[in-house]
């Protein structure tokens, strides 16, 4: 036993040594032969490992993930080959790879007008245009993968598998995603596009969603199917139902059981009012804002119904550190917030935003006890675009206007 834990953590170090060193820009051919027996049998487990000893000990974010390319490139032939038992039909993660299968032949369809398109000048370019405006449109919808891998998959993956540091790196890559629809959808405008701008964003597109299946399917997903417990998959593929599904027929809805906390017959002492259980989950869930509350230890601990949501939330995120709900490139944001309630400085931050058509207001209000100790923060959002537009007055003897 003694000689297969020695073993695993000289791998683990050799694999440190290869990943650092190349990070620092040292020769990869070099660094490839002398560390070649680990990197010809390098595996999921041991990718997402080294990747976190990276973020966590020798670099930043930022660092890691211009180089992670190169890294996951030298894994690649060693990924490849490594076999996994993929879950069948009903599972969460079955409908994640289906989606993946769609978005490829998307890509597919997207590289081949491409070609066309910059084939030759005598080509149809405003008929070329609206194709790739139509198949970027299309794209948008894959959105609600990430969506899912963010808010449902990526919080059960941090209760299991204690080195997840790297899931920073793929949210950022998928805010590239979004970046890029954005600025193709700019590019695209016009009937006669600029090619030079358009070969650009298009390359960071292609760069970002065909290695992100790769590194879901080789990586993120084995480990994933490895290390979370059987029950939790229903309780994602129940959550994923408010999210949606992209490309695919949306699965048969499941319910995992559930226990309540408090008895149905009991009351909550609100100070003003005593409510029920159910009485109070209406009255929050029924109020016109999108409502999250996190505790004193910057954990989630509750956020509102559906009816009014604004930003994609899952149960999974219970529990969650708020700092893991955010793109890593925000997050500095988020903890500037924090640690000025903490520290009494701020009461509250005000944000607003353009959605679309939809003008959308942010406060986060600090929560503090009778003794003034900081218990937590509530981020509130609403949907204020009919309310700008209030003019005059309207009474309450005039509300069936």
């Amino acid at each position: 036993m003694s000689e297969i834990i020695s073993n695993h953590l000289y791998r683990g170090e050799a694999l440190a040594d290869f990943t650092c060193r190349l990070i620092k820009g040292e020769d990869v051919k070099m660094l490839i032969e002398k560390h070649q027996p680990f990197l010809e049998t390098v595996n999921p487990i041991e990718t997402m490992q080294v990747l976190d000893k990276m973020l966590m000990e020798r670099f930043s974010n930022e660092i890691v993930k211009a180089k992670v390319g190169k890294i996951i490139n030298v894994f690649f032939k060693s990924l490849s080959n490594y076999q996994w038992d993929k879950p069948g039909e009903g599972h969460f993660l079955n409908y994640m790879l289906l989606e993946n299968q769609e978005v490829q032949k998307i890509m597919t369809e997207l590289k081949a007008v491409i070609k066309i398109f910059f084939k030759g000048e005598n080509q149809d370019i405003p008929s070329l245009t609206n194709k790739l405006r139509l198949l970027i449109e299309k794209l948008k919808d894959y959105e609600l993968h990430y969506i899912k891998k963010e808010n449902i998959l990526f919080p059960y993956i941090e209760k299991a598998f204690p080195q997840y540091h790297c899931l920073k790196l793929m949210w950022s890559f998928h805010d590239d995603f979004r970046h890029s629809l954005k600025a193709l959808n700019k590019i695209l405008l016009p009937e006669q596009p600029n090619k030079e701008l358009l070969n650009k964003e298009i390359g960071k597109l292609f760069f970002v969603v065909l290695p992100m299946v790769f590194r879901e399917e080789q990586i993120l997903f084995p480990v994933a199917y490895k290390t979370i417990p059987e029950k939790s998959w229903i309780e994602m593929l129940e959550q994923s139902f408010e999210t949606g599904w992209c490309f695919i027929e949306q699965p048969d809805k499941v319910s995992s059981p559930r226990e309540k906390s408090i008895n149905g017959l009991g009351r909550v002492n609100l100070g003003s009012g005593l409510l029920n259980p159910d009485q109070l989950i209406l009255l929050l869930s029924s109020l016109p804002v999108d409502i999250t509350f996190i505790d004193e230890n910057d954990e989630v601990q509750y956020f509102s119904g559906g009816k009014h949501r604004i930003f994609p939330r899952s149960s999974a995120i219970i529990g969650r550190k708020v700092q893991n709900c955010h793109p890593p490139e925000s997050v500095h944001i988020v903890d500037e917030i924090l640690n000025a309630f903490r520290a009494g400085q701020k009461e509250h931050a005000d944000f607003w935003i353009q959605m679309k058509d939809r003008f959308i207001s942010i406060r986060y209000f600090a929560l503090r006890n009778e003794k003034n100790k900081y218990k937590g923060t509530i981020e509130v959002s609403q949907d204020v675009t009919e309310i700008r537009l209030l003019q005059g007055e309207r009474r309450l003897l005039e509300w069936r206007d």
